[in-house]
C-alpha cells in the first residue's frame, strides 16, 4: 500500500521569533500606538469641552481611534497569540465567526435604534381630548 501525501499546510512546524529583540519591538509598537490613542482621545475631550465643538473633526478623531485600536488587537492576536503563525484555516475559523459576531451586533444596534425613533415619533400615550374635533367630543368620544 503507498503512504497517503499529507497537506502541506500541516506538516511544516512554525518558525517562532526567539530573543528579546522581538519583544521590545513589540512593546515599543503597541506603546507607540497606545500613546496616539491617548493622544487623539485628549484632542476629543478638549474639543468637546469647547464653546463651538467641530463634529466633523470629532467624528474622524473617532475614527482614527476605532481604526488605531483595531491595528492594536490585530497585532496582539498575530503576536501573542501565535496566530500570526497559524495556517490559513485556522485563521478564517476564528475570523470569519468573529466578523459575523460583529455585524450581529451591529445590525442590532442599528435595529433598536430604529424601534427607538419610530417608538418616539408615534407615540400614542401622548394623543390629548384637544386634538379630538368638536363634534366627537359631544358625541362621547373618550381619552
Amino acid at each position: 500500500m503507498s503512504a497517503q501525501a499529507s497537506s502541506p499546510e500541516i506538516t511544516f512546524q512554525p518558525e517562532h521569533a526567539s530573543g528579546t529583540k522581538h519583544i521590545w519591538k513589540t512593546f515599543w509598537l503597541l506603546s507607540a500606538l497606545t500613546i496616539v490613542e491617548l493622544v487623539l482621545g485628549l484632542l476629543i475631550y478638549n474639543i468637546h469641552k469647547g464653546e463651538n465643538p467641530n463634529e466633523t473633526l470629532v467624528l474622524a478623531f473617532k475614527g482614527m481611534v476605532c481604526i488605531l485600536t483595531l491595528a492594536k488587537a490585530y497585532y496582539i492576536v498575530s503576536i501573542f497569540m501565535h496566530l500570526g503563525d497559524e495556517v490559513r484555516n485556522l485563521i478564517m475559523t476564528i475570523i470569519v465567526p468573529l466578523c459575523l459576531f460583529v455585524w450581529f451586533i451591529a445590525a442590532f444596534l442599528w435595529d433598536g435604534g430604529s424601534w427607538k425613533n419610530l417608538r418616539n415619533r408615534y407615540n400614542r400615550t401622548e394623543v390629548k381630548i384637544e386634538n379630538v374635533a368638536p363634534a366627537a367630543r359631544e358625541n362621547g368620544a373618550k381619552d
